[in-house]
């Protein structure tokens, strides 16, 4: 048999675990807080630089539009060269073209719509940039930072293009206003073209009037054949900011 005092521990154990009678709820001591500061995070990006020709020697008074190229994961790290690889850094290797353009490259770990906003604000003040023409575009990884740092930033873009990437459509009204051009293969293993098919309907949902090309035996690579293109060019350049709206 259980001694005494094991069954006065028992029994006080069971007293300690049972509900409390009604009334006797304790009252709920935690107490609403908000936490807000400002913080300052120090960001860092290396990029590619295009200068079109004419503009060492412009007069002060004009300014260029700015083309953001945003490359894919396997361009990411710390190796410049790699960012040539495919796309606008590629492109202006062998032309000329009419706008600044440039080209971080992502560390790896994808592509923060804040960071690149800083990025534009720090060209804007060190390059004579025309603001209402600021396009942006990319593939792959960067068609899905091309829409998700149009979402972050949607007065910020005069026109948009983003390849063989996706997006929020949950975020699809607040591009809605941006003249858009959504590029993707068929038969794309990697980046299914569902991604691409949603954001596209997302807009045309609310009454936006997206241009969207699948190519139809293209796989990842939907890119070659639209950076390739003149036409593509031809329409950034014909879009200025707010004409959309």
């Amino acid at each position: 048999m259980k001694s005494p005092l094991k069954l006065l521990l028992c029994l006080a154990a069971c007293l300690a675990i049972q509900p409390l009678a009604r009334g006797d709820e304790p009252k709920d001591t935690q107490q609403a807080k908000t936490f807000e500061k400002e913080v300052t995070v120090k960001v860092k990006l290396n990029y590619l630089l295009y200068l079109p020709k004419g503009y060492e020697g412009a007069s002060d008074g004009k300014k260029w539009p700015l083309m953001l190229f945003l490359h894919g994961a396997g361009e990411s790290g710390n190796d410049l060269e790699k960012v040539k690889k495919h796309g606008m850094a590629k492109e202006v290797t062998t032309k000329d073209f009419p706008f600044i353009v440039v080209s971080p490259q992502s560390n790896g770990r994808g592509w923060n719509p804040d960071t690149l906003n800083a990025l534009i604000d720090d060209l804007v003040a060190h390059y004579r940039v025309d603001t209402d023409r600021i396009y942006l575009t990319g593939l792959s990884m960067g068609g899905y930072g091309t829409w998700a740092l149009a979402a972050a930033y949607p007065d910020r873009f005069a026109a948009i293009a983003p390849i063989c990437g996706g997006g929020d459509p949950k975020q699809a009204n607040k591009i809605k206003n941006i003249p858009t051009w959504v590029f993707h293969g068929a038969k794309d293993p990697t980046v299914p073209l569902a991604r691409s098919e949603e954001m596209v309907n997302a807009l045309k949902a609310i009454g936006a009037n997206p241009k969207f090309t699948v190519y139809p035996e293209a796989k990842h690579d939907s890119w070659t054949e639209t950076y390739a293109n003149p036409a593509l060019f031809e329409w950034f350049l014909s879009h200025k900011r707010g004409e959309g709206k």
